[in-house]
């Protein structure tokens, strides 16, 4: 990039500024309507927590899936041998 002014450039970059801010704009409104309805799930009786770890546990390819759960279970099996169950973790 050169230190001069380029009126084309100038403009170029106002462009891609302003729709980069426009970006940020809109996914800040999907944010505030993702809290919106895991508000509207806890209103039902839902439990926001859970909802979005099984929103992950969906992203998930199926293979990587089944290996956490088994690499979960084993650990689990692990510390329930060694007696404990997380207290004051």
């Amino acid at each position: 990039m050169s230190a001069g002014h380029n009126t084309a450039s100038d403009g170029q970059l106002l462009s891609i500024v302003q729709r980069i801010e426009r970006l940020h704009e809109e996914r800040k409104a999907l944010a505030d309507d993702v809290r919106d309805v895991y508000g509207e799930a806890k209103g039902v009786g839902f439990d926001p927590k859970i909802i979005r770890k099984l929103i992950a546990r969906r992203a998930k390819d199926a293979g990587a899936l089944a290996e956490e759960d088994s690499i979960l279970a084993l650990y689990e099996d692990a510390l329930s041998r060694a007696g404990t169950r997380g207290e004051g973790a």
